[in-house]
């Protein structure tokens, strides 16, 4: 089938050849104020994996599972879940799989869509090979924008790919609740993945990764935290181990969010043995780009395409070819993705127009980098680590602070656990990273990334009054800790 205003219609001003949230963002920005056409050339779902397996499923399934914790801390409230609703839920929040509405979306806007998988086969050329198998060739005047993203890794360990694991679209697509699984990963999916699976009902949850601690590209004390609450729910954690051998009992593809056949037996490295009724492997992504036609311009398939500030291809000339989202790998995050087409449509409109001069850059948008990890309890990061910030070459100042001493947490959660931390830069007074670990602490992250994108000094920040009773109080409270830290330098000096 093919979507588009005019069927035989076969050039545009711009070619997306990816329709997920970013590509329809590049679209959008490119055409909306320059009177550029635009189309998107998409094989599968128009909204990409964000709106149907990854970010909007993953938190209708956690959404329950923190409101039913939640309720379980505050005395004189109780809550319960039923799985089957939260399922529906889920299914209710994808819109049961059906891309009408992103179609009618982008047709309304002026983006026409083209269904087919889309390959480059020369400059601002593709080939389109549409569901039944025709063809057509779709021409771009100005861009072609790539926005093909990524699909999970799955680690050539023996066995484990014959025994047809989960990943991230199976277990986000559940369809039943295994009694016992397995995680293999302690990345971001693997935490969350953790999370809503023993609150959905899973009796043995476990997870095996290779670091010290899980989320370890965060700052360490929020893997520990986190590791504390899915061990207290009764999470086996198993760290710095891996998987040596897999053997699964009458291994069948029965289809996304179903179990894919009979008991998984797993073999550490250590030698121990787990024993599962299902494996998800939470391992990391890789870019789609090994078969986009990328060697028919003069790059080579596979991996990451590299890009500059305003998201266009390195060692392509011609400024015509943009990448953006998953697979140009500067952050596998949606909102950056989107961030990045934003920058790339500006960029294509203003060089439609002759305006090389007001192009924009997505330099400044990436200092930023915000992330928020839906565990329990929820981890909120911007900007730099503190052992990335030293490995820049910054002279740092760390400010950490217990949130549970706050107010506005205390009335969230009597019991709450959780921690803040700011990296600052000594020698301008700002804030290159924030990391926030704790129950509603997601909406933080925005102030942050505020402050470090826009270099606020601290002396300003200090006029920043937060309402009270919040968790944005926190803000104060590091601002006030680093104050007195410096006066006690200053008194030993």
């Amino acid at each position: 089938m093919t979507a588009s205003v005019d069927p035989d219609r076969s050039t545009w001003d711009v070619v997306v050849l990816g329709g997920a949230a970013a590509g329809e963002n590049a679209a959008q920005y490119a055409s909306q104020f320059s009177g550029l056409s635009s189309v998107l050339v998409e094989n599968s779902l128009v909204g990409g994996e964000c709106s149907y397996w990854a970010c909007m499923p993953s938190k209708a399934l956690l959404r329950p599972v923190e409101v039913v914790d939640a309720a379980a801390h505050l005395p004189g409230v109780s809550a319960g879940l039923e799985a089957a609703e939260v399922l529906a839920l889920r299914d209710r929040v994808v819109n049961h799989r059906d891309d009408t509405s992103q179609i009618s979306w982008a047709l309304s806007t002026g983006i026409d869509v083209v269904r087919g998988y889309g390959r480059l086969s020369g400059e601002r050329t593709l080939v389109v090979t549409h569901p039944d198998g025709s063809t057509r060739t779709v021409t771009a005047e100005h861009a072609v924008v790539v926005d093909t993203g990524s699909r999970p890794s799955v680690p050539d360990v023996p066995g484990l790919r014959a025994a047809l694991p989960w990943t991230s679209r199976d277990v986000t697509s559940m369809e039943e609740v295994p009694r016992r699984v397995l995680i293999l990963g302690g990345g971001v999916v693997a935490c969350e993945a953790a999370t809503w699976l023993r609150g959905l009902g899973v009796d043995e949850v476990s997870l095996v990764y290779r670091d010290r601690h899980l989320l370890a590209r965060q700052e360490p004390f929020a893997g520990t935290l986190v590791a504390q609450t899915l061990q207290d729910s009764g999470v086996r954690l198993y760290p710095e181990r891996n998987l040596a051998q897999v053997k699964r009992a009458d291994p069948r593809d029965t289809g996304h969010g179903h179990v894919h056949g009979g008991e998984v037996s797993v073999t550490l490295d250590d030698g121990a043995t787990v024993v599962a009724d299902e494996i998800v492997v939470a391992t990391g992504r890789v870019p789609n780009t090994d078969d986009i036609g990328l060697e028919t311009v003069g790059l080579r398939p596979g991996g990451y395409i590299g890009v500059d500030d305003q998201q266009c291809v390195e060692g392509v000339s011609g400024n015509w070819l943009y990448a953006i989202g998953d697979v140009c790998g500067r952050a596998l995050l949606t909102h950056m993705g989107k961030y990045q087409a934003r920058i790339a449509g500006e960029a294509i409109a203003a060089r439609a127009r002759g305006s090389s001069a007001e192009l924009p850059s997505s330099a400044a948008g990436h200092v930023g980098l915000p992330q928020v990890v839906f565990t329990d309890p929820e981890v909120g990061s911007a900007g730099m680590t503190e052992q990335q910030a030293r490995a820049a070459g910054k002279d740092v100042e760390i400010v950490e602070y217990d949130l549970a001493a706050l107010a506005g947490t205390y009335v969230l959660r009597p019991d709450y656990r959780g921690r803040a931390k700011l990296v600052v830069d000594r020698a301008d007074d700002v804030v290159l990273g924030a990391t926030f670990v704790g129950t509603g602490i997601a909406e933080l992250v925005h102030s942050a990334t505020t402050a470090i994108v826009g270099r606020i000094p601290l002396s300003t920040l200090w006029h920043v009054v937060p309402s009270y009773p919040t968790v944005s109080e926190i803000w104060l409270r590091l601002l006030e800790t680093l104050r007195a830290q410096r006066h006690q330098d200053d008194d030993r000096a």
